[in-house]
């Protein structure tokens, strides 16, 4: 089971704080961190027969995978597509966004009529959260999310959503023209 880095320090920090053992702007830290979502990355045994420095997005494991090293990755959980919107591939981050604006297509108008108009960036609402890589020439992303609730479910209309603490820890490690492969394929059980 993999236990929420965060998870044991906030549940002490509750119980510490009401103690008054820890300190108030410690415990409120990691309050903040429960909701807003993450820390659930993990460093794992990948096959050595990937080359480093690529992404690998395992919809099968609802896993992206930063294979930092021969053997090794950090292992990220993801939100991934809903049936009507799956697709995989091969692929390269083409250009990468801090707190990218949102502006859904007119298929998602349709569906949600009450979506708005446009999102901008930084805007706690923005479903693309505060990072964004974008994939090739589609409109597809790997993102962050202002609902992390949906983490760990089939929700997107084709993006790879991320908790908002996790992607800001693969954002900086992935450079523009990193290759990204997209597959349905376990990895890890």
């Amino acid at each position: 089971m993999i236990v929420p880095r965060h998870g044991r320090s906030f549940a002490f920090a509750v119980v510490a704080s009401c103690a008054g053992l820890w300190s108030t702007s410690v415990a409120a830290q990691d309050f903040l961190s429960f909701l807003w979502g993450g820390g659930y990355r993990e460093v794992v045994q990948f096959s050595p027969r990937h080359e480093p420095r690529q992404v690998i997005v395992s919809f099968g494991d609802r896993k992206l995978y930063w294979v930092y090293k021969r053997g090794s990755a950090i292992s990220y959980p993801i939100a991934i597509p809903r049936q009507q919107s799956r697709w995989a591939g091969v692929t390269v981050v083409s250009s990468k966004r801090v707190n990218p604006p949102w502006t859904p297509t007119p298929e998602m108008r349709r569906e949600n009529p009450k979506l708005p108009v446009h999102v901008p960036g930084g805007h706690p609402l923005n479903p693309l959260g505060v990072r964004a890589l974008y994939l090739g020439a589609s409109t597809y992303r790997i993102h962050g999310t202002d609902a992390p609730w949906t983490i760990g479910t089939a929700v997107s209309k084709g993006c790879i959503r991320m908790y908002n603490e996790d992607v800001l820890d693969l954002y900086p490690r992935v450079p523009v023209g990193t290759k990204v492969t997209v597959t349905w394929k376990r990895f890890l059980s």
